[in-house]
């Protein structure tokens, strides 16, 4: 064996153990907290991911989850981006994959994907507008764009953690917004995008987002019922 082949088998070794003793210890010290959106919004993405049969995706705002491995298991081409320098103030290590360094609102990846996943991502994205037309910049016609957020038909709030009975997010230094139907009227006007899907969930007792009980297990309701969270599926409309 080499001296280059050695010093490689070592840095593996070591790689691997390291690995096994951070997963050991998230096993050991797990802690229940509450059951959060990610169920009802991974179904939905998955479910799309199924009946869309892209080839290619873009996972924006990834951050330290393993969504795009797990679509990568099931066979997608699969490209993740997160504003690791700006939103990750002490910074930000994926384990799970490797992560490109960009931020959508002036976003500098290259190429057109056949569907891109934003979950749970643009609400705390101030220049949300911004976001949404690089998305659509990214994206292939007749490609799908599946988006989740806190959600209210009819009132747009600039941050619910500020509002004074939100539940939680009080301490947390980004945003959450919560957006309405004013907002997903104008994406479809002004980015080439049509809804072709829309849920609305009810997650919490109170009007908004984080406020009042939790409940469990969430509903699925109609758009003039009470509900805090929306998953969308857009498609970007083919132009002439």
């Amino acid at each position: 064996m080499t001296n280059l082949a050695w010093g490689k088998s070592i840095v593996h070794r070591f790689g691997k153990w390291y690995c096994k003793k951070i997963c050991i210890s998230e096993y050991q010290n797990q802690t229940f907290r509450r059951i959060n959106e990610r169920p009802i919004e991974f179904r939905f993405l998955f479910h799309n991911l199924l009946h869309r049969c892209p080839r290619s995706i873009l996972d924006v705002g990834t951050g330290t989850t393993a969504l795009p491995h797990l679509m990568r298991n099931c066979g997608f081409l699969v490209t993740a981006t997160d504003n690791i320098i700006d939103y990750w103030t002490d910074g930000m290590f994926n384990r799970h994959y490797h992560i490109i360094g960009d931020d959508i609102t002036k976003s500098n990846i290259k190429g057109k994907f056949d569907f891109i996943s934003c979950i749970s991502v643009l609400e705390h994205v101030s220049a949300f507008n911004n976001a949404i037309d690089c998305m659509t910049g990214l994206l292939d016609q007749e490609g799908h764009l599946i988006l989740t957020f806190p959600y209210n038909e009819k009132k747009f709030i600039n941050n619910i953690y500020k509002h004074q009975n939100a539940g939680y997010g009080q301490d947390l230094p980004y945003i959450c917004q919560v957006f309405s139907r004013k907002e997903l009227d104008y994406w479809e006007q002004t980015y080439q995008l049509k809804i072709i899907s829309q849920e609305y969930w009810q997650f919490f007792t109170g009007e908004y987002w984080t406020i009042g009980e939790q409940i469990c297990p969430p509903k699925e309701v109609t758009k003039d019922a009470l509900h805090q969270l929306t998953c969308i599926a857009f498609k970007k409309v083919v132009t002439t």
